[in-house]
């Protein structure tokens, strides 16, 4: 990639990080850079266990060997997160990099080169990079976070041969079976 204009803030969040026309960012092969806290991203906080830290991220726009519209996408934080073990808090360190294949209809996914994920971007252009950061945070989360170090917990099941015979039980009608087989005074 050619050496791209960076666009450089000490701290962005969500009302200012922009919505920008993806189409102009290519063309003009635009670069941000910042950090944004947690809180700023709403549907990844319902993976979280609180929304302490911030997010560093690079967003680059470019267009690869064969024309490619596409956005790099980079993004480092430790995510605190509920491990399922202990039931603890701890830091998840996720570095991201994705690249992603800028596409203005449906049917152009097909010819998007291999490493590429789409994004769809309507003819307007309009595109939120707060989202593209978030998408990205949500998909790194684990589906059963563990805090590194913590000690397997490991299941023992009896085998059905080890398991004690057991004494037979006694048919609580086997009282009215015998008075059964009596024969009463009468016969």
């Amino acid at each position: 990639m050619r050496p791209a204009p960076a666009y450089h803030s000490a701290l962005m969040s969500a009302t200012s990080l922009p919505v920008v026309d993806a189409w102009r960012m290519v063309s003009a092969t635009r670069c941000f850079t910042g950090r944004t806290p947690l809180s700023s991203f709403t549907r990844l906080a319902g993976l979280l266990v609180d929304t302490e830290g911030e997010c560093h991220f690079e967003i680059e726009f470019d267009r690869d060997i064969s024309g490619q519209a596409m956005v790099d996408v980079m993004v480092e934080v430790e995510l605190p997160l509920q491990c399922q073990r202990t039931l603890e808090r701890f830091l998840f360190p996720v570095h991201v990099r994705q690249r992603l294949g800028l596409l203005a209809d449906e049917s152009e996914e097909s010819a998007l080169p291999e490493g590429f994920e789409p994004v769809l971007v309507g003819s307007d252009g309009e595109l939120r990079m707060l989202d593209l950061v978030e998408d990205e945070l949500i998909l790194a989360v684990p589906t059963f976070p563990v805090k590194p170090g913590t000690e397997e917990v490991e299941a023992h099941w009896a085998d059905a041969d080890a398991v004690e015979t057991e004494e037979p039980r006694i048919n609580p009608f086997a009282a009215l079976a015998a008075l059964k087989g009596r024969k009463t005074l009468g016969d």
